[in-house]
């Protein structure tokens, strides 16, 4: 297999460092754009007279789209290769954030930021590119080339949210939307690399019939603990990265401090990505997925029951950053490590859809509750158990590979 053609050489290889480094220039871009949203829900609201409720649902519907759409694309990626899917994608993302500087009712605000863009992402974010990096790297270094990717990615969120803030202040919030669908299409420019890296692994390796591969995974109990994880993952993340700045200017402090807040996130997870896609290589996943739900739920109740400050809100940032995107190389390595790399794209979308279904709760619950409730500390407190939960969902996973599945006959375990 093309991930396993190279376990006995624990380097990378050059064909895999440009993957490598074409895959992080696009999670930089994808990933960096999509966590800024939270900055346009009160310009935007406020300058279109809409509560936050619509914006929220906007941002939830595109989580939803992403993640349904997420298992087709990495079939689609699997079979005809990740340099399509994501040319695809990029396009698409870049018409969503240039019609959603059009919107002024709910329902272009939902086909553009909803629709579009959620399809957008479902092509270019981290299914598709981890899966192109996994089919290029030694099987030793997958997690840890996942790690160094996404925070890559990271990096691009910490250099895009001030970006995005001087954008709205400079040119309004639908001109800074105009200049992100521009920033966008650069992903282009990677589509060659990323297309190269994905054919000589599909050269490289069988068919699988994707049925049988996807019922495999369905009746695997490690496979189905870790889309119920990922699910706690995602309503996290959206709810955070959506309502932040906004709850932060709530408690009285300025949006200058909920944006270095996102900033130092993202700054933070450049590290924590890192560190915890290596220690996957020698440390059992699921455990260290255990430790990052349980270290989220700890950061969260201290965010919520400290005194409103800016000290406050950046050690929230700083230590949320280290635990906020490590369990996406975590989950990815793990299905790699289960089920092997041939239909990883497509296993991976599959979890990323439990991920986005938590995801599309996570942003819309944020802005119901807080339009009917006036605040958003029912919501914090269920973030808290869902992650202790999820921490003890992802302790009995197992590792261990099951046997593959036969080219010719596609027969299940």
């Amino acid at each position: 297999m093309a991930g396993q053609g190279g376990a006995t050489d624990p380097s990378f290889g050059r064909a895999a460092i440009w993957v490598l480094c074409a895959g992080a220039v696009v999670l930089a871009i994808s990933v960096s754009i999509r966590h800024a949203f939270g900055l346009f829900l009160q310009p935007m609201s406020a300058g279109q007279d809409w509560g936050r409720e619509v914006f929220a649902l906007a941002i939830a519907v595109q989580n939803l789209v992403w993640g349904i759409a997420q298992p087709f694309a990495g079939r689609l990626a699997d079979r005809y290769g990740d340099g399509r899917v994501i040319a695809g994608g990029a396009v698409l993302y870049a018409a969503g954030l240039a019609l959603m500087a059009q919107a002024t009712t709910p329902g272009p605000l939902m086909l553009s930021a909803g629709l579009q863009v959620g399809l957008g992402l479902a092509g270019t974010a981290f299914t598709i590119v981890f899966g192109a990096v996994a089919r290029v790297v030694p099987v030793r270094r997958r997690s840890e080339a996942m790690g160094i990717v996404g925070a890559a990615g990271s990096f691009g969120q910490f250099a895009m949210l001030p970006t995005a803030l001087w954008l709205i202040g400079a040119f309004h919030w639908d001109g800074a939307l105009q200049v992100l669908s521009a920033v966008a299409v650069l992903m282009l420019l990677m589509v060659p690399v990323l297309a190269r890296g994905s054919i000589a692994a599909a050269l490289a390796e069988p068919v699988i019939p994707a049925r049988a591969a996807l019922l495999q995974a369905l009746g695997h109990t490690g496979f189905r603990l870790l889309c119920l994880s990922f699910f706690v993952c995602g309503f996290q993340i959206v709810f955070i990265g959506t309502h932040l700045p906004a709850y932060l200017l709530d408690r009285g402090l300025s949006l200058e401090t909920g944006t270095a807040v996102l900033a130092l996130i993202g700054l933070f997870n450049v590290a924590g990505t890192w560190l915890f896609g290596r220690w996957g290589g020698t440390v059992r996943k699921p455990l260290l997925l255990t430790g990052i739900y349980l270290a989220r739920a700890a950061a969260i109740a201290f965010l919520v029951l400290a005194p409103a400050s800016a000290w406050v809100a950046w050690a929230f940032g700083a230590s949320m950053g280290l635990l906020w995107l490590g369990t996406v190389p975590l989950t990815n390595g793990t299905v790699a490590s289960i089920f092997g790399v041939r239909n990883l794209s497509l296993l991976g979308g599959v979890v990323f859809l439990f991920h986005q279904m938590g995801s599309f709760l996570g942003g819309w619950l944020g802005g119901v509750a807080f339009d009917r409730l006036g605040s958003y500390d029912a919501v914090w407190l269920l973030a808290v158990l869902l992650s202790l939960a999820a921490a003890a969902l992802s302790l009995p996973i197992s590792e261990r590979p099951i046997a593959r599945l036969q080219p010719a006959t596609g027969t299940s375990q």
